[in-house]
């Protein structure tokens, strides 16, 4: 069995799963712009409660050109999100034979759909669930299978129990978001738990949560003896950030370039302007924050009816 180790390794930065942001054609723009990410997850993949997915559309979800290619399927994970009613075990089999080498488990997702339906963050609160999901992934699928987790659900009263369930299940490594469920992204994320996750872990931690810079990722990985570290919002903020670490970045380069290769990309894919317009104003959000004017141009940017304007506003406040 291959080594958590031998897949990511220690101090390595990971590009968080964000669902309806890193689906395939973003994946595969950002790896190709900076390859220098050491790692990168799917949106998850909802195993349904009746029924079940072709192994085209496993594929399809994953994408097609990452699972034909073996150094980009080496970097990528599959990422799933279950429930104990969900079909898991029909699934497990079909990520077995497609030969998918890493599994995660998103335990972290704090929607109220997926909370409602058992899925996310709500198994944190339920651990007979959370035991039974573990155990059966653990008992279906021999790769290496990792989980994505908060410091709970409407609070951390659990989390050390987490932790070692995670442990004693079988899990190759725990990343953590150090935020609860209810406080979704507001507040501070609590490093001190991921610090005692590693010291009371007989598996890697990775850390996760209010990782803005390259000072951030030096400071997480110190505090807390974690592993790795997992970037979520702060890679959508400067998604060259894992490139800054061989190099300066002029970040009106990186800018023009990064929307350019999305573009390029998503043509590939056949999606329209009006969906790539959509798409760019959903990820300018966090990238304008160190701009001097970053409100007034992010405002400008919302505000665009067209792709040829979008771009228009974008020339003008990166000259």
């Amino acid at each position: 069995m291959t080594q958590f180790s031998e897949i990511i390794p220690q101090g390595a930065l990971l590009f968080a799963p964000m669902e309806g942001i890193t689906d395939t054609p973003y994946r595969l723009a950002v790896g190709e712009l900076y390859p220098q990410w050491d790692y990168f997850c799917t949106d998850f993949l909802r195993i349904p409660t009746e029924g079940h997915y072709s192994k085209k559309k496993i594929i399809h979800h994953y994408g097609e050109r990452i699972f034909h290619n073996p150094e980009l399927k080496k970097k990528t994970a599959l990422q799933i999100l279950t429930t104990v009613k969900a079909q898991t075990e029909y699934h497990l089999e079909a990520f077995q034979d497609l030969g998918f080498e890493h599994l995660d488990l998103n335990l972290g997702c704090p929607s109220k759909k997926v909370n409602s339906h058992g899925g996310g963050a709500f198994l944190l609160s339920e651990l007979s669930q959370l035991k039974t999901v573990l155990s059966t992934i653990r008992k279906n699928y021999n790769g290496l299978f990792t989980i994505k987790i908060r410091l709970g659900f409407r609070d951390d009263l659990l989390f050390e129990d987490i932790i070692k369930l995670g442990n004693d299940e079988g899990v190759d490594a725990i990343t953590i978001h150090g935020r609860t469920r209810d406080m979704l992204y507001k507040g501070k994320a609590t490093w001190e738990h991921i610090k005692k996750a590693a010291e009371i872990s007989r598996v890697p931690i990775i850390g996760n949560g209010d990782v803005w810079s390259l000072a951030d990722y030096e400071e997480i990985l110190n505090y807390t003896n974690c592993y790795a570290v997992m970037c979520g919002r702060g890679a959508m903020k400067t998604p060259w950030l894992a490139k800054e670490r061989q190099e300066k970045c002029r970040r009106e380069d990186m800018l023009k370039e990064y929307f350019k290769k999305l573009h390029q990309v998503y043509q590939e894919y056949d999606y329209t302007d009006e969906y790539l317009l959509k798409r760019f104003k959903a990820l300018s959000r966090y990238l304008f924050d160190d701009f001097e004017n970053g409100d007034e141009i992010k405002k400008k940017l919302m505000r665009s009816h067209q792709l040829s304007e979008f771009y228009t506003n974008l020339e003008k406040y990166l000259k």
